[in-house]
């Protein structure tokens, strides 16, 4: 996977964090290797699905598991971030 993959993916989900009212984990230690989980799956099977998920090797059942997942908005709103840690509730300071 390269640099550029990896920086697609955070971009795009940069993005989505922004529409949503969303965060990105402000900790690279933790978010560059599910930035890089994300791209490898891109690359690998063509759709960025959640390198914390295990994929069942069936498309229309691993649909449910492409970034962001169906589960990342209820993960977000009970524990304030979703299960990779991708993605923070906004601090409302």
């Amino acid at each position: 996977m390269t640099e550029e993959g990896i920086e697609k993916v955070r971009t795009r989900l940069k993005e989505y964090a922004k529409e949503k009212g969303y965060v990105l984990n402000v900790d690279e230690k933790q978010l560059a290797p599910v930035l890089r989980g994300l791209a490898r799956n891109q690359e690998r099977f063509g759709a960025g699905y959640c390198p914390c998920r295990i994929r069942s090797g069936d498309p229309e059942k691993d649909r449910t598991i492409i970034c962001p997942c169906i589960y990342h908005e209820k993960e977000i709103e009970e524990e304030g971030t979703c299960h990779c840690r991708l993605l923070f509730k906004k601090s409302s300071e």
